[in-house]
């Protein structure tokens, strides 16, 4: 090569050798620093592009997960209400079984009576639990709905058996009569707005459920619920959602109806009782005539005021439970004047039984609703947290560093940097050598 000293080619290539070292040398430095191999579109255009998207969705995954368990924890304080209304239920049973036997006074029936009316006071706190600022199961959070009227079943009785069929002529399930004869005494007794009615009188004399049923209607001039007795189809009703719902075995049952539909007309038990001329109780008649079971509850219309968790990633990716009503009211335990269940005597007593056994039933029923969507949010929890893991894994592969590579490039680098550097002072020196041919 031409000894030369305006253009130096041998400086300006080793210098930029040394530019392209110290530029790899500055990503290596960046990708061990950060622990990533992509630090900006530049370094991966697709590459980063895929990787942020993962991320969103990684992120989106926790706050999903976040979303369920901050879900299951309201969840925790509805079932903590609910369950504390079943211990109280379960307590009020006991206390009305005690009322209902004749070794206890009016005095003491009193004194039960005023456990009870605490208790139900206690029912209506406990449905006025709140999680952030939210009413629970006080109803404000139900489904929508249409406005129900009760229904209580009784498929122990021949299918055949309706309101109109004489008592004398009943049978049970297998057809075997019920013995009961026109000198015998028939008691009916329901709940209405937190009183019970009752007629007592001889089986001739109410002839049929239809004509006791007006009886019993007829107690205090007639100024209160009325219901009728139906057998001659499968249906029993149509439910909150408009769907229709029949008998277990689909067949023909004998059901008694509400006259009217929501919480204002609700029944809240049926007691039958059947005994002979001497006041002995005819236990297998009671056995089939007293069984009647809360099949359709009464409700008041409700809009979709249902809770909704949002425990995925996606739009419309959600759980929504809705919480029934758990006032003493929606019990059938008082009525919307605040009139509470009454054990005064024992035949009122005896009819409470039936109205705890509904009421515990209702609370029940909410309590396994609840601890379903618990459980299926357990189960959500588990599996966004195992899939933002995955997802989480993926985007590591992307984006996340090889550090012992890394760090072999790092040291590549440095050292040819600084031979880089080395050279272009050799370089530098080469036209310094031309000064010697001027002397």
């Amino acid at each position: 090569m031409a000894m030369v000293v305006k253009n130096n080619m041998s400086a300006i290539s080793t210098l930029n050798t040394l530019n392209k070292n110290s530029s790899a040398l500055s990503k290596s430095l960046e990708k061990v620093s950060s622990g990533m191999k992509i630090n900006s579109a530049a370094d991966d255009a697709s590459g980063y592009a895929i990787s942020e998207r993962m991320r969103v969705q990684i992120r989106s995954l926790d706050q999903a997960n976040a979303n369920t368990q901050a879900g299951n924890s309201m969840m925790k304080v509805a079932e903590g209400a609910v369950s504390s209304t079943v211990d109280i239920l379960k307590t009020l049973k006991e206390k009305v079984i005690n009322a209902a036997n004749d070794t206890n006074t009016d005095a003491d029936r009193l004194t039960i009576q005023k456990e009870l009316n605490q208790s139900i006071d206690q029912i209506d706190d406990n449905a006025n639990v709140t999680y952030n600022g939210k009413y629970l199961v006080d109803g404000s959070k139900n489904t929508v709905g249409n406005a129900t009227c009760t229904h209580f079943t009784n498929q122990l009785l021949a299918t055949a058996t309706d309101g109109g069929t004489n008592f004398t002529q009943m049978s049970n399930r297998n057809g075997e009569s019920l013995e009961i004869v026109g000198t015998d005494k028939i008691t009916m007794s329901y709940t209405y707005q937190g009183k019970t009615y009752s007629c007592t009188t001889t089986v001739a004399n109410a002839v049929n459920l239809t004509t006791m049923a007006g009886k019993v209607q007829a107690v205090e001039g007639g100024s209160h619920g009325t219901f009728s007795f139906t057998g001659a189809t499968s249906v029993i009703g149509t439910n909150a959602g408009g769907n229709t719902v029949y008998t277990a075995d689909g067949t023909s049952s004998l059901t008694m109806i509400a006259g009217g539909t929501g919480l204002g007309s609700q029944i809240a038990g049926l007691s039958i009782r059947i005994t002979d001329n001497e006041g002995n109780v005819k236990k297998s008649a009671i056995a089939a005539l007293d069984g009647f079971d809360e099949k359709i509850r009464a409700q008041n219309a409700s809009a979709d005021n249902a809770l909704t968790f949002q425990v995925g990633a996606k739009a419309n990716q959600s759980i929504k439970v809705g919480m029934g009503d758990m006032r003493a009211e929606a019990l059938g335990l008082k009525g919307s004047d605040g009139t509470k269940l009454n054990i005064s005597t024992q035949e009122k007593a005896n009819a409470a039984i039936n109205v705890l056994d509904n009421a515990v039933q209702k609370a029940l029923d909410q309590q396994t609703t609840i601890g379903a969507v618990e459980s299926r949010l357990s189960y959500t929890s588990t599996n966004l947290t195992t899939a933002s893991e995955n997802v989480q894994a993926s985007e590591s592969t992307i984006r996340d560093a090889d550090m012992a590579k890394e760090m072999t490039n790092y040291t590549k680098n440095n050292v040819l940097l600084q031979a880089a550097q080395s050279m272009l002072a050799q370089a530098n020196q080469s036209s310094s050598s031309v000064l010697s041919l001027l002397q």
